[in-house]
């Protein structure tokens, strides 16, 4: 009987991004944008030379989407309000800790929301 192979535990990637100290000094701001709903679209046209505000860009565009996700999800009476409700909660501590880490001059790669926002060519 062969042996069974065993997979190792996946490594664990690296959360932060690199970028340069003179793109996030300059756009930190602009980038901090991304994540207050619609206003998102302002960095990802305005700074398409800047990759520290297209990264936080896309992941405002996605939570845009989310937003709006759960808009209309939330019309279902009882369990799509509840979803809606904390659904909506969960999206703006996001949000929230997004513009504070843009400001800070951090790139976090929110969970989900990022692998998502990877699919974005703008």
């Amino acid at each position: 009987m062969p042996a069974k192979k065993t997979t190792s535990t996946k490594a664990k990637t690296e959360t932060k991004t690199t970028f340069t100290a003179k793109d996030v000094e300059d756009n930190k701001v602009i980038a901090a944008l991304s994540y207050i709903f619609i206003l998102c679209f302002i960095p990802l046209f305005l700074k398409k030379n800047s990759a520290f505000t297209q990264f936080h860009a896309k992941q405002g565009l996605t939570i845009t989407i989310g937003w709006f996700a759960l808009w209309i999800f939330g019309i279902i009476p009882i369990l799509g309000w509840m979803v809606a409700f904390f659904g909506n909660i969960a999206l703006l501590i996001v949000s929230i800790l997004g513009v504070t880490k843009t400001l800070n001059g951090e790139s976090w790669k929110i969970p989900f929301i990022y692998e998502w926002s990877k699919q974005w060519n703008l």
